[in-house]
């Protein structure tokens, strides 16, 4: 017997395409009351950051005229997860709620807490895959453990089918007296509006996400396997938003990469690199559920007794793009006034705070989760770990950005900095990442007065790659010294 009303319960999936959750509530052949509750307190210091919340609503209200459109409503909901869910089905008579799993620990230990209570009145909750290409423990080394390097999981991976993705479900949908109004929840930024202007930059929504990708694959992807790497071009999907939100399924990316690969054979390396970034992806969410302290503790635990310092005036400089070094501070910049940072340019700032500065990579993360669209948690806390020596499959230590070399590999004549740092943006590209060399001469004409418009570095790259080396080479003492004790 069909079952009346299920609920099903939004989460990081915003989008009725490729939903599981949603196709196995037409199987059952009931209607489907779609809800999502903003909940902050279990997700505690891992609640959205500003600028996802940002995103969040428009997200929202995108997934609310969507379903409006096919007859239904989305009943948005505040405070407790089990108490609104609860009161829901209370006034539905649903006795079933259907949700895409989530796979942070924090949504983890939720969903087990809720599979207990809601079962003790009568309710069941059903969790269905949706997220990543292939579900955590389905991916596993010869002798059943997680694995620690990409590229051994990337290669598991790609010997494993991924299925096709679904279509829109054609769901019977409940109506409900409307619940909150999106507005109420203040989820905009209001004074000062730091995201002024980012509706002219993004489009979140499942209808943005698939216009965003369909962009994509129509041109920059065949410049993707070198182009990536350079800031200054509009190379890259900047796809990770709606990916994090789940306005576009990692299934459906990886389809239509398929599907132009079988078109155009030439396209295959280019492909081949963008798909082993959903790799990584993949990779952060695996590592997560095996190792949930990543977001906190370093994977490596050689790590635990490195000497970071703790200088807050440094990490403001940082923040705020005023370092000295032109492509950390076009980075810095560019994040804040954008929500976003070029995958590059990430590496390069990630590396200075932790390595130039030694402030301890959890400072950058946090600033990270509060400034990025696409902040998530698997892949910001294993991608600031990879780049401070302490994560999984980590590039060696001694290995440190040089952010004048950087800026002038990928960025060679400067497109990068004069947009982000327009202070710079007379100088001739023989100075553009290293200003502090110029003439005077070249100074004055370029409108350029370093300490007054522009600071000189903070710190001298050669320097401070030593006292990282030293730092190194303290922790590495430090563990022989123990290892000879035992």
């Amino acid at each position: 017997m069909a079952e009346p009303v299920i609920l099903h319960w939004f989460r990081s999936d915003l989008r009725l395409t490729d939903l599981p959750s949603l196709h196995a509530v037409q199987r059952a052949g009931a209607t489907v009351l779609p809800v999502y509750i903003l909940d902050d307190e279990p997700a505690g210091e891992w609640a959205p950051g500003g600028a996802a919340r940002w995103w969040l609503h428009h997200s929202l209200a995108a997934l609310g005229e969507h379903i409006g459109a096919l007859g239904g409503r989305l009943q948005l909901r505040r405070g407790d997860s089990l108490q609104q869910l609860l009161a829901l089905c209370e006034a539905s008579g649903a006795r079933r709620i259907h949700c895409t799993r989530r796979h942070e620990p924090w949504a983890a230990a939720q969903e087990q807490a809720l599979h207990g209570t809601l079962a003790e009145h009568g309710i069941e909750l059903r969790r269905y895959p949706g997220a990543l290409l292939h579900e955590p423990g389905t991916v596993l080394t010869q002798g059943g453990e997680p694995f620690r390097v990409f590229t051994p999981f990337w290669r598991a991976c790609r010997r494993n089918p991924v299925a096709e993705p679904l279509p829109v479900a054609a769901s019977q949908w409940q109506r409900m007296e409307p619940g909150d109004r999106l507005e109420d929840w203040q989820l905009l930024p209001t004074r000062p509006n730091w995201a002024e202007g980012w509706d002219g930059l993004w489009r979140p929504g499942e209808a943005g996400a698939q216009a965003r990708l369909a962009d994509f694959l129509a041109g920059p992807v065949s410049d993707y396997a070198e182009g990536r790497d350079r800031p200054g071009d509009a190379l890259t999907s900047r796809l990770s938003a709606h990916l994090h939100h789940g306005e576009l399924s990692p299934r459906q990316v990886w389809f239509h990469c398929e599907a132009l690969r079988a078109g155009d054979p030439g396209l295959d390396a280019a492909l081949a690199k963008f798909q082993a970034e959903l790799g990584w992806r993949e990779f952060s969410y695996h590592l997560l559920h095996f190792f949930p302290t990543l977001p906190d503790s370093p994977f490596n635990p050689r790590f635990e007794v490195f000497p970071w310092h703790d200088d807050a005036a440094l990490r403001r400089r940082w923040q705020r793009g005023q370092t000295g070094y032109p492509i950390v501070d076009a980075g810095m910049r560019e994040l804040w006034q954008t929500g976003h940072m070029h995958n590059r340019v990430r590496m390069v700032v990630a590396s200075f705070l932790c390595k130039h500065l030694l402030q301890h990579w959890r400072h950058g993360a946090r600033w990270f989760w509060d400034t990025l669209v696409d902040a998530d948690l698997a892949s910001n806390s294993c991608s600031w770990q990879w780049v401070a020596g302490s994560g999984a499959d980590a590039a060696p230590y001694f290995r440190i950005f040089n952010p004048v070399a950087q800026g002038e590999k990928f960025d060679p004549e400067g497109a990068y900095v004069r947009r982000w740092v327009p202070e710079l943006g007379q100088l001739p590209k023989r100075y553009v990442h290293r200003p502090w060399e110029a003439p005077q001469a070249v100074l004055d004409t370029a409108g350029v007065k370093l300490d007054d418009n522009y600071p000189r570095p903070m710190v001298d790259h050669r320097r401070a790659r030593e006292a990282a080396l030293d730092a190194w080479a303290s922790v590495k003492a430090a563990q022989a010294s123990g290892d000879a004790g035992r």
